[in-house]
């Protein structure tokens, strides 16, 4: 459990980060963890190729490299989840064997993996202690979990109702659940595994912080993530892989944006926006007066056109992804005109909003968009079941199938590509991938991207920023929604911000800025 007196002075409103002494560890002789020689093998894949690493305590030692370098496969031995093929592990100087995950949590290892482990037909309490329930004479002490994962909500400063079911969790709110999870069984070697993608900017610095009281308590962290800023704000160490192999460690300190992305990628920055050609035709897309029943989107007004990439801009939960799952009729509309290629929509669902050639990718991947436990070859193919390229007399042609998505895959740069393999096994880049190319196995006129590059390194950005280039000087149109300003003020030809479920500043050309865009985030507030 968390020890009370250990959390008493962490994570109080206004603290701020320290980086450098006294929180700085000092590397001793002997490590927390050490690993030497892991050696992943897959059936024709060499996941991990002797592989050294090792951690500190008081620590955060940050892995960073492409989607497919081997930092999943790194984190899920030292987790339990993964037995390597070959190498050896201690823990502070002992000889160290997983064979599950419980395993590595009661000897002091625990996991905040980016694909969430929770339970979602369950609370949140029950959540905590699944698996280390609190029993007084063979009962659950129900009140006694209750009293304690408030407890630890509270202390970490989670604003979440232990009683809550799973599935009606935000994935931020969910996020917070794993982290509480994770520090319930007092770690020594926490793994946090890109743990800011679904949080807000108050959320990370929160955790922020609760990574630096920790560090002060010397937990040693492995912290993955593709933000180098994140990086530079609290890492100590970094260490690069590149396709299975170790690269590099260095300080922080020592390290630059420009020599990180090069090591992990192993060649030189070149353009990491493409400059697209927008050449906007006919209005495809447009909604006016677009309210929803729940009430998050309320009066909106935007369009579409041809040739051109469109950008619904806004804060973690204002309503921007609301607005393209409304349009997709996902979300229930309360009144709103939605017209499509000249045609004005009257029975919005996503079955007909697909036949007419409109595609929504969704920002969970996990829940919306595939079928982990499915091969890649039925995700990509999916969307297109049913339609002549594929099936004939209501049965599908496996050999057209097989020729059709692998084309698609590789198109999407799937690496290491298994077409018979479960999604799951993949990074979570490469899911991302395959979400995308499941996307373009149909002919579509209009995609609402929503979050397209989340929980991706920065090679595959640049692949999907190039995708997007293709796509629209292609002809078709675009909704981009997007947290990630740069992309924004980078790829789209015009943007909407969003603030409060409400179209805040329609801007476009030279009027896409920094400057603008952020006024427009925070004004009337």
């Amino acid at each position: 459990m968390i020890p009370v007196d250990a959390t008493q002075s962490g994570i109080l409103p206004g603290d701020d980060l320290q980086r450098g002494a006294p929180d700085t560890p000092t590397l001793s002789e002997e490590p927390l963890l050490t690993m030497r020689g892991i050696t992943k093998i897959y059936p024709g894949v060499v996941a991990l190729d002797a592989v050294d690493f090792d951690l500190q305590g008081g620590e955060v030692h940050v892995l960073f490299g492409e989607n497919g370098a081997g930092k999943s496969t790194l984190i899920n031995i030292i987790a339990g989840a993964v037995r390597p093929t070959r190498g050896d592990l201690r823990l502070e100087g002992r000889s160290l064997q997983l064979h599950s995950v419980h395993d590595a949590r009661t000897k002091g290892i625990s996991a905040v993996f980016q694909e969430f482990s929770l339970a979602p037909d369950l609370t949140v309490e029950d959540n905590l202690f699944l698996g280390t329930e609190i029993t007084r004479t063979s009962l659950l002490a129900k009140r006694e979990m209750r009293k304690r994962a408030r407890e630890a909500l509270a202390r970490l400063g989670f604003s979440i109702d232990s009683r809550t079911i799973v599935a009606q969790l935000s994935r931020a709110q969910r996020q917070m659940v794993e982290i509480t999870k994770a520090l319930l069984t007092t770690p020594r070697v926490l793994i946090l595994d890109e743990p800011t993608s679904s949080l807000t900017e108050a959320e990370s610095t929160q955790l922020f912080r609760l990574v630096s009281m920790l560090r002060s308590d010397d937990v040693g962290i492995i912290y993955i993530t593709h933000r180098i800023k994140e990086i530079e704000a609290i890492g100590d160490r970094v260490t690069v892989l590149r396709d299975g192999r170790h690269i590099a460690t260095l300080p922080v300190a020592e390290t630059s944006e420009t020599s990180l992305v090069e090591l992990m990628t192993g060649r030189k920055i070149g353009d990491f926006y493409p400059t697209i050609s927008h050449q906007p035709g006919e209005t495809l897309f447009s909604v006016d007066e677009l309210t929803t029943q729940n009430n998050s989107v309320r009066n909106v007004a935007i369009e579409v056109r041809a040739g051109e990439i469109v950008g619904l801009a806004g804060l973690v939960g204002c309503g921007k992804s609301e607005i393209g799952r409304a349009c997709f009729g996902l979300e229930r509309i309360a009144q709103g005109n939605i017209r499509f290629m000249d045609q004005t929509i009257t029975r919005l669902s996503p079955r007909r909003m697909l036949a007419r050639g409109l595609t929504y990718v969704p920002s969970d991947r996990t829940r919306e968009g595939l079928m982990l436990e499915r091969p890649t070859r039925e995700n990509v193919s999916l969307s297109v079941l049913g339609q002549s390229a594929l099936s004939r007399f209501g049965m599908i042609r496996r050999s057209h199938e097989r020729k059709f998505t692998r084309n698609i895959a590789q198109r999407m740069r799937v690496t290491p590509l298994n077409m018979e393999g479960q999604v799951m096994q993949y990074s979570g880049g490469n899911q991302q991938k395959v979400l995308l190319a499941k996307s373009l196995a149909r002919e579509t006129r209009l995609f609402i991207f929503d979050e397209p590059t989340i929980g991706v390194d920065v090679g595959a950005k640049a692949e999907i920023y190039g995708f997007l280039k293709e796509l629209v000087e292609s002809g078709v149109g675009i909704l981009l929604i997007s947290s990630e300003l740069p992309e924004i003020l980078n790829l789209c030809n015009r943007v909407y911000v969003v603030r409060q479920g409400q179209i805040a500043a329609h801007l476009q050309a030279g009027d896409i800025t920094e400057k603008s865009v952020l006024e427009n985030f925070f004004s009337g507030d």
